[in-house]
């Protein structure tokens, strides 16, 4: 058996055993008392610290359904229930599983599927026979997410070429499009229709923030080119560790590589997740020899292809050698139409249940942050008007999603952004920031767009150095002690730099 420590090392260590045997009865019901009296104290923390409605309404029907090799397996009935989990609470529901459960590698979490046999434990025994994939203990260091999804069974009966399910409905017929998406869009669909090998945009690397649409483009580009008889392979970033690590376990790992070769569509979600240097190398192999052979790849992440810093340089070269297009923010008018196509597919299932107009305007204004929180927002209407039999109004609305009205988290600021706003306050070019000029008209805007790029970005005094022309990072250090120390004593700088601030951050 094999365990993955971060998926750059393969380690082999003895199989740890679950016996459900008549003889060791006595012990494993010790032991599923143990975890539940355990699970109970878990259930308890998330009530004191959520609330009994926020509890009830996303905790009430979590289960827990057992603890193998130090992951603790949660599933819930729904997969909308485990997506809003995962959109909302990861982090909460992993620190207080760990502080709680027997579970040192973390927590997964997937839908529980109804056995006809009572007897039967499909999740464990499924989780048992595969390669653990574990959230890290510390996800802010390790860059991967907190809880990590496992394939659904049944969601869909559409197989892309290795195996993976697509989703039936995440179609072009149901993206909703707006000026945020519709570059996005259009290239999407330029590149599913296109004959194989004759597409004018490879590779194709789209990004964009959590529920803005990434994943429905790429799995509507998959669906439709393998509609037309194209070989499709479809990978979340996990997806494709897990079939490299298998395969490396099984010793296929060279059939694994030629099957990935011999596609004509390589389609992966969520790229800035991959993770292991012999993953990344042989994730570089199959980009380049696909696109030596005129095949087309699809690769979409959280932010710009140069900025995910954890990826090989040379994957980041090829995916921003190809059309990089952003999924941005959905305005208003956007969020109020994909609100309204949530309402009617609901409708259609529940036809007594009504939105008036009021009531879309008012959700689609104050739930502004991404789509998944818009399909939050259309059951919980459903779920209040059904269960209390009264019609929606703009109270009951009110109500029904006051924990999805939070305040904005601040934009994410790019370094780019930062040099290309300083350049034209202080009428220079950016090439000048860039550049090694240093008459005082260009040292000046330089300082403070490093200064920026330190105080409202992620990014390490090197990183940033790199990002202005290959500076040291001795030099973006100096630049951010003398801005720190001229607007303490300049209040006209210091407001100059705060409207900087604000207008990166709105």
């Amino acid at each position: 058996m094999f365990e993955r420590q971060n998926f750059g090392d393969i380690v082999e260590t003895t199989p740890v055993v679950v016996t459900i045997a008549a003889e060791e009865t006595a012990v494993t019901r010790v032991e599923e008392v143990s975890i539940q009296d355990a699970w109970e104290r878990v259930r308890r923390r998330l009530r004191a610290e959520l609330g009994e409605d926020v509890f009830s309404s996303w905790f009430g029907r979590l289960e827990i359904a057992g603890i193998v090799e130090g992951v603790a397996y949660l599933t819930v009935p729904t997969r909308f229930l485990k997506s809003w989990l995962e959109a909302h609470y990861t982090e909460r529901l992993r620190v207080n599983c760990m502080a709680e459960l027997p579970a040192p590698n973390g927590v997964m979490l997937s839908v529980r599927t109804v056995s006809r046999d009572p007897a039967a434990q499909p999740q464990i025994e499924a989780l048992r026979n595969r390669p653990t994939t574990v959230a890290s203990p510390a996800p802010s260091e390790a860059g991967r997410p907190a809880i990590v999804s496992l394939p659904q069974a049944g969601e869909s009966d559409l197989v892309d070429a290795c195996g993976t399910g697509l989703d039936r409905r995440m179609s072009f017929q149901s993206f909703v499009v707006g000026k945020s998406n519709q570059l996005a869009f259009a290239a999407a669909e330029r590149i599913a229709a296109a004959p194989a090998g004759q597409s004018p945009y490879n590779p194709l690397y789209l990004h964009a923030g959590v529920g803005l649409g990434k994943t429905h483009l790429l799995q509507a580009i998959a669906q439709e080119a393998r509609r037309q008889g194209k070989r499709v392979a479809y990978f979340t970033a996990d997806r494709f560790m897990y079939g490299f690590v298998a395969a490396l376990k099984s010793q296929t790992a060279l059939a694994f590589k030629e099957k990935l070769r011999g596609i004509d569509l390589l389609v992966v979600d969520d790229v800035q997740f991959i993770q292991g240097k012999s993953i990344q190398q042989e994730f570089g192999h199959t980009i380049n020899a696909l696109l030596d052979a005129g095949k087309q790849i699809v690769v979409a992440g959280d932010r710009l292809a140069g900025e995910l810093e954890a990826l090989d340089e040379r994957i980041r070269s090829r995916l921003g050698g190809g059309l990089v297009v952003e999924v941005g923010e959905l305005d208003e008018t956007l969020r109020a139409t994909i609100l309204s196509s949530r309402l009617e597919a609901l409708q259609a299932a529940h036809p007594n249940f009504q939105v008036s107009p009021d009531v879309i305007a008012y959700v689609s204004r104050v739930v502004a942050t991404n789509g998944r929180d818009l399909d939050g927002a259309a059951n919980r209407l459903l779920a209040h008007a059904t269960l209390s039999g009264q019609l929606v109004t703009l109270e009951t609305a009110e109500a029904a999603i006051r924990d999805l009205v939070r305040t904005r988290e601040p934009r994410r600021v790019k370094i780019e952004d930062i040099q290309k706003l300083v350049a034209t306050r202080y009428n220079v070019s950016r090439a000048d920031i860039l550049s090694e000029r240093r008459t005082a008209a260009v040292v000046k805007p330089r300082q403070i767009a490093m200064y920026l790029s330190k105080a409202l970005t992620p990014r390490s005094l090197p990183e940033i150095g790199r990002r202005f022309g290959g500076r040291d990072h001795t030099t973006v250090l100096h630049a951010v002690r003398k801005i720190e120390k001229a607007i303490s004593e300049d209040r006209s700088l210091h407001d100059e730099v705060d409207l900087l601030k604000r207008m990166l951050q709105e």
